[in-house]
């Protein structure tokens, strides 16, 4: 375990970093499968990197893919839960 990773994640040294267990992962990595998951509080570990993760957002699921830069981060970082508010112009002026 890195200790910068701890550091940047809010979680206390001796646990470690959270992950879930993803049964199908190496099936996903061999046939380029994405992964559907809920878990937006998932550590990506080294492991991760290549593979293609369906993240949900709350309402749809968002396509992930897992790059270097991205190890240490949470998955929900990379699949907005918000939209982008945006002013309608009206008719009458």
């Amino acid at each position: 375990m890195i200790p910068t990773l701890v550091a940047q994640s809010g979680r206390s040294a001796w646990k470690g970093p959270f992950f879930v267990a993803f049964p199908n992962l190496r099936r996903a990595l061999d046939h380029n499968i994405p992964i559907r998951t809920q878990a937006r509080s998932c550590t990506i570990l080294p492991n991760f990197v290549g593979i293609r993760f369906m993240v949900h957002n709350g309402k749809d699921y968002v396509p992930v893919v897992v790059t270097q830069d991205m190890v240490g981060h949470k998955l929900g970082e990379f699949a907005v839960t918000k939209k982008r508010f945006v002013y309608k112009t009206t008719k009458n002026k």
